[in-house]
Formats: structure tokens, sequence, C-alpha cells
């Protein structure tokens, strides 16, 4: 497994904490609406991802929360682009990350080159 794909499963782990945090309080989405709508009026990110999260934000929450949670790749690109910092504090993320790669490594799918 690549490096890539490492950041790629740690960030679909992170969307997944995500995910029920917004289950539990929908209202945490106001900020990545506001931080998308920001993209669209200032221009400063790709139209694409801009227009795909403000469909999804705008749209069914289980919709949004099925991105969240695909491992597929339009998925997995969209994530790159996440308006969701702030949802999860960086000691959690860190932990996360953490947890994911020791994960992997245990089950014999990632090792760093010596």
């Amino acid at each position: 497994m690549s490096p890539h794909e490492l950041h790629d499963r740690r960030s679909l782990a992170i969307h997944a904490l995500i995910a029920e945090r917004i289950r539990a309080d929908p209202g945490l989405l106001e900020r990545p609406r506001g931080r998308v709508a920001e993209w669209v009026r200032s221009a400063t990110m790709n139209p694409r991802y801009a227009r795909a999260w403000a469909e999804l934000l705008d749209g069914p929450l289980e919709a949004l929360i099925a991105v969240l949670l695909d491992p597929g790749e339009v998925a997995t690109d969209l994530r790159h682009v996440s308006p969701f910092a702030g949802i999860v504090d960086m000691q959690t993320r860190d932990r996360i990350w953490r947890e994911v790669k020791l994960r992997l490594e245990a089950e014999g799918r990632f090792a760093l080159a010596r």
C-alpha cells in the first residue's frame, strides 16, 4: 500500500467520525456550508468540488453521509477537498491516523520502506 493510499484510508476514517457527529447534530453542517459558499463566492476552489459539496450539503443528509463513508474513487477524490475542518479536533485526528496505520501494518497491508 502506498503512502497515498494510507492517506486515503485515514481520511475515510476521519470522515466516518464526521458522519457520526453530523448524524447526532446536523447543526454541525453550518460551518461546512459557509466554507463552501465562500469557495464559490471567491473562486478559490476548483468549481467542480465546490459545486459537488454544495449539492451534498444542501441535499438529503443520508446522501451526504453515504459520500462521507464511500471508499470509492469519486468520494475519495471529494474528501481530498473536504469542507469539514474543525469538526474533529487535532488530538482525535492524530489518534485516528495512528490507529489506521497500526491496523494496516498489523494486517500486513502497509509498511514503510526501510
